[in-house]
């Protein structure tokens, strides 16, 4: 400043020349590119994946670990777009449980138009800090998928039927209780199986907002104050950039391997790899593919609803078969452990739901080919019992020995390769054909069969 007033010389025109000079230095500042101190302030990142299909395993460990990944990088909203029948309610809990211990804000958007948020995934709208749908989507029919939806049948339902339907009323009501939303059309939606569409659903506060897209929805939620596992949290989404979160191949994997058909193929595959290989020993490969599809059936079934004693009796019923492979036993542990082996796959899935049920024509198809390898097996005894003995006692005596040198009582006999001692009662000649009529211990009586020949 000190130079500017020199540079302007004269005293009368200095407070001019550096109110000149001030406002210059101000217009330059004020713009933000030649500021020197300015920072643009960037958009909190909002996180977008998709929650499609039947709620699983494969669909509740994708959003538990993206909610993680959001909350290591400071995500500023995580938003569900959700289109889902409903599913499994041990998964559906398990999202339930990750949302509302989660420091990120969750949206869940029932999107695009068309989409639903039945049965779990009401529970899973319900727990969210944000409930949003598009025009031309529904939510409700939380009905547990065992129980009927109308009233006759609920008037007659067991104590443990009334008990899972109590339960799961609590369940949602203290769910909309704690997102401050329509507490009381729990009691429709899981005794009467209620439907809403996405404007009644808004009129009667079981959601927050109607968005269309996704920018409509971060418009909508800008500078709400949204109460999370870390406290409250003031929504910053004005212009935010949305980062679409794929599903990556562990969830593809736990896609394929927990679909209950994939699970019990796996199974069979395992099973039969190991029955051939014992019965084959040293083939390697039945044994080697039999032990990793045996394994990986066994992961996909311990995060599936099973049924114990459907799977005991598929153990018994398999181990039956094997015995039947290892000692044929004319078809009585076979049948058997066919029969234990089907009643056991029809129970194994410990639930109602159609999306977790093992197909009924692919137990058809297994029961059938287990049969046919039953056949096979009764089969393939009857001709070994029909045929000749070949080895023992009984294999010997219909051989023809040769007389190894002259003898009168004792002597050494050739039998298939190999020299025996034996007994006659009457002269025998070198090269003489002999037939062997008793085996004692490693003694033979024989007769003369025919002359020596010359």
């Amino acid at each position: 400043m000190h130079l500017i007033i020199r540079r302007f010389g004269h005293r009368r025109w200095r407070p001019l020349a550096v109110r000149r000079m001030l406002l210059i230095l101000l217009c330059l500042l004020a713009i933000p590119g030649l500021a020197p101190n300015a920072v643009a302030q960037p958009s909190s990142p909002v996180w977008l994946t998709d929650l499609d299909g039947p709620v699983g395993p494969a669909s509740a460990d994708h959003i538990q670990r993206t909610l993680v990944r959001a909350a290591q990088n400071d995500v500023a909203l995580l938003v569900l777009r959700m289109d889902t029948p409903g599913g499994l309610d041990s998964a559906m809990r398990d999202i339930v449980s990750a949302i509302l211990e989660s420091p990120v804000p969750v949206a869940t958007w029932v999107a695009p138009s068309g989409a639903r948020a039945a049965s779990a995934g009401t529970y899973i709208t319900a727990a969210s800090h944000i409930a949003a749908m598009a025009a031309a989507t529904n939510i409700g029919s939380s009905t547990p998928v065992s129980l009927g939806a109308t009233g006759e049948v609920r008037e007659s339902m067991s104590a443990s039927e009334q008990k899972a339907v109590n339960d799961a009323i609590a369940y949602l009501q203290g769910l909309q209780e704690l997102r401050g939303r329509n507490r009381d059309w729990a009691q429709q939606t899981v005794a009467d199986a209620a439907n809403l569409t996405a404007s009644d659903a808004l009129a009667q506060q079981v959601i927050d907002l109607i968005a269309n897209d996704a920018e409509e929805l971060l418009q909508a939620v800008n500078g709400q104050v949204i109460d999370t596992a870390r406290g409250a949290v003031t929504l910053n989404t004005e212009g935010a950039s949305i980062t679409l979160i794929e599903a990556d191949w562990r969830h593809d994997f736990l896609s394929v391997i927990t679909n209950p058909n994939i699970a019990y193929i796996l199974l069979m595959i395992g099973v039969y790899g190991l029955i051939l290989e014992f019965y084959n020993p040293g083939l390697g490969l039945p044994g080697i593919t039999g032990i990793i599809c045996l394994l990986v059936g066994a992961y996909a079934l311990q995060m599936l609803p099973i049924s114990y004693a459907g799977l005991a009796l598929m153990v018994v019923g398999i181990g039956l078969i094997a015995f039947e492979v290892v000692s044929p036993s004319f078809g009585v542990f076979g049948l058997g452990g066919l029969a234990a082996f089907v009643l056991g796959s029809v129970m194994l899935m410990d639930t109602d739901s159609a999306a977790w049920q093992i197909s009924l024509p692919l137990i058809a198809a297994v029961a059938v080919a287990t049969g046919g390898l039953i056949v096979l097996i009764l089969g393939a005894a009857l001709k070994a019992r029909r045929q000749p003995m070949v080895t023992g006692d009984q294999a010997m005596m219909q051989m023809t020995a040769v007389a190894l040198e002259d003898f009168d009582q004792r002597g050494h006999v050739h039998v298939s390769g190999e020299t025996w001692t034996a007994t006659t009662n009457s002269p025998v000649h070198k090269g003489d054909r002999l037939r062997i009529r008793q085996v004692d211990g490693l003694t033979l009586h024989v007769d003369k069969d025919e002359p020596t020949a010359q």
